[in-house]
């Protein structure tokens, strides 16, 4: 049993979801719409390797519907990064509470996900009562702890972190309640509970600075050396792998997580992030980039390496700006969601092919937000974005995009404005033609395109604000309208078109 699963038949990675992954150009087929072809979403793109690409999430995430429509999506497996902390399931011993542990574990159960649990033994987050124990109270406390929770989460949980960084940088061990109280057998113990508690879990020991050669990494692996000599119960070990830009590669990655499989354990990058100076720019992006990148390609690189979680995706619920002050920037997603150039990275390392479709196989999509809550005006209000997840900069004077409505009763010529945009309304271009074969919902079509401009890898335009109305002003109806939907934050919109070099690079024509 690994941690990976498979999305079960029932769990689309259609582009219905928001911002997850990118489109290939389409074709059309029998005569039939054209319809850009989705393709694979990280994780679908790692089990194609034998891996899973996850990410961390918390409870107060989950409330947002674009962070969620990516979550459920794009990503395999998640890790709960608070709920199932010591801190949070038993504040008071005896006394168990799992209900946000188990609100993570239902949404992984409703999106066909893995979970990885974290954490059931850590010095940090623990309740004041845990450090105010008789040595002699803490073994059993810390047994009981992992007894109940473990259990708890028996069939739900394909992971734990059973122990989170038991090591100082120097590669000694750190000072805790279970360490001060047991010294370094507090390890085997709580292997031992984990493994009675639920014998199907993979166990792990989890640490930072332990993805290269060094102090810290070999005493991990000499830890983990004389708890299999023991026969102690234990499968694998987690590298948390939170890098900077500022600070070198970890050395010899690769190497490292050999050395680790060559022993029969299974390898994980647990908490994958890769934060830099405020503010970034495109040096540091790049540097990133190649970070992620090589990350990937070294976990691909080891058999036993089973997978790579990011620490959250994106840098809007990103836990570096408050850890390290005047630092961020750290995740595959802007604060927007929009996806960085480190995004394009990684899934060129897990294999994700070029197909050499319009303007160099670059990738463009669609994202739209109704900007009018009225149905029935004298006005349509959509507000668009192009987000550029190829490889390569696309000339924007190749690209038109296409918003279909009805024009119901009245005047049949229009006026057109760009009301706002971050490229300037100036470089924006728009007008409306009718459609030819009109379809439902779809007589007309808004087009706009660009009279210079360049989308590089991982940018997106930004917001342009648009407008159109009848020269008369008489009302329209967009009920029925073919690309309108209710969206009040930008989504993927599938029913507006992108074109580049007049071939359908993303969406479905009515």
């Amino acid at each position: 049993m690994d941690l990976m699963k498979r999305r079960s038949g029932g769990r689309p990675a259609g582009p219905h979801a928001l911002l997850i992954g990118v489109l290939a150009l389409g074709t059309t087929l029998l005569g039939g719409p054209a319809v850009a072809s989705p393709a694979p979403t990280l994780h679908e793109l790692a089990s194609a390797q034998g891996r899973y690409f996850g990410s961390a999430t918390d409870n107060s995430e989950l409330s947002d519907a674009a962070y969620t429509a990516v979550l459920g999506s794009e990503f395999g497996q998640i890790t709960p990064g608070n709920s199932m902390k010591w801190d949070t399931t038993e504040p008071v011993r005896g006394r168990f509470d799992f209900t946000k542990g188990d609100v993570i574990t239902d949404f992984a159960r409703e999106h066909g996900q893995s979970v990885r649990g974290h954490t059931l033994v850590w010095h940090s987050q623990l309740p004041s009562w845990v450090g105010a124990l008789p040595q002699a109270e803490v073994e059993p406390a810390m047994v009981d702890h992992i007894t109940e929770e473990a259990t708890h989460y028996r069939g739900e949980v394909t992971a734990w972190d059973v122990v989170n960084e038991p090591f100082n940088e120097d590669g000694t061990f750190r000072s805790s309640p279970f360490h001060d109280a047991m010294g370094s057998d507090y390890i085997a113990t709580a292997l031992r509970a984990a493994h009675a508690a639920d014998p199907e879990a993979k166990l792990y020991l989890n640490d930072y600075n332990i993805e290269g050669l060094g102090a810290k990494s070999d005493a991990m692996y000499a830890l983990v050396s004389e708890l299999l000599d023991e026969g102690v119960p234990l499968d694998g070990v987690g590298m948390q792998a939170h890098l900077a830009v500022q600070y070198g590669f970890p050395y010899e990655m690769r190497a490292n997580m050999q050395r680790f499989a060559d022993l029969g354990l299974d390898v994980a990058v647990t908490e994958l992030d890769v934060r830099m100076q405020l503010p970034a720019d495109t040096a540091k992006l790049a540097t990133q980039s190649t970070y992620y990148q090589r990350v990937v390609e070294a976990c691909l690189a080891v058999r036993r390496c089973v997978g790579v979680t990011v620490w959250d995706w994106t840098d809007k619920y990103s836990w570096v700006p408050s850890t390290f002050p005047g630092q961020g920037a750290a995740n595959l997603y802007d604060e927007s969601l929009l996806p960085k150039p480190a995004l394009a990275a990684v899934r060129t390392a897990l294999g994700e092919e070029d197909d050499g479709g319009g303007s160099g196989g670059t990738t463009l999509k669609a994202l739209y937000r109704n900007n009018d809550s009225a149905v029935r005006d004298n006005q349509i209000k959509p507000g668009l974005q192009l987000v550029n997840t190829g490889g390569a900069a696309v000339s924007l004077q190749d690209v038109t995009v296409r918003y279909w409505f009805t024009g119901e009763n009245g005047a049949s010529t229009y006026s057109t404005w760009c009301d706002w945009s971050p490229l300037g309304c100036s470089t924006v271009t728009s007008r409306v033609a009718g459609s030819d074969p009109a379809a439902a919902g779809a007589d007309h079509f808004l087009e706009v395109g660009f009279r210079s401009g360049s989308l590089a890898p991982g940018a997106s335009t930004g917001e342009i604000q648009l407008r159109l109305n009848k020269t008369d002003w008489s009302n329209f109806d967009e009920s029925d309208d073919y690309s309108r939907t209710g969206a009040t934050s930008y989504a993927d919109a599938t029913k507006i078109a992108v074109y580049v070099d007049g071939e359908l690079a993303w969406g479905v024509e009515p």
